[in-house]
């Protein structure tokens, strides 16, 4: 470690513990980011559409609700991931069972969060044009409906991916 860059080395000194607690921040923060984003686009759509068409407003809440579903999906695998930490010894603290255990949380709450961000975008755009066709014409709902359960799912794979990831983290076993 010696001839290592200091970015290198900074980076190796950084407790694993912190780096699995930022994958939990990230999982669940970025996760309400993304929901709170499709609820606004959706939101305002469907505000705006339901004044032309009041009818719409309550069917087309199932957009929110999916939006809403994508901060459901961050806060569960945040729970998951926080059952993951362990206490382990100071003197096992960067052995490489800790290390990888560490970098497995942080990888998966990434990759949670930002799945689930991008999803609440997707669900959140196809919940304003569901809004803004239903308006116009109320036969193409189911249709689009069915097209934002797909858009949903990304959420749903980020979950899984995360899941397998999370299953990496293993804790050196504590000095009996």
């Amino acid at each position: 470690m010696a001839g290592s860059s200091s970015w290198s080395r900074a980076l190796m000194l950084i407790s694993p513990y912190t780096f699995a607690s930022i994958g939990i921040a990230i999982s669940i923060g970025v996760s309400v980011l993304g929901a709170a984003w499709g609820i606004y686009i959706t939101g305002s759509s469907l505000i705006g559409a339901a004044i032309k068409a009041p009818r719409i407003t309550s069917k087309n809440l199932i957009s929110v609700i999916f939006c809403e579903a994508v901060a459901i999906y961050g806060v569960i695998v945040a729970i998951i991931l926080q059952t993951k930490l362990e206490s382990v010894p100071e003197s096992q603290i960067y052995a490489p069972e800790s290390l990888r255990a560490g970098y497995a949380i942080f990888a998966s709450g990434i990759i949670v969060g930002f799945a689930n961000l991008f999803c609440g975008l997707c669900v959140g755009i196809i919940g304003s044009s569901c809004a803004l066709s239903d308006a116009q014409n109320s036969t193409l709902f189911v249709k689009i409906l069915v097209i934002e359960i797909f858009g949903s799912a990304l959420g749903l794979f980020g979950v899984i991916v995360g899941i397998i990831m999370s299953s990496q983290a293993t804790w050196p076993a504590k000095a009996a």
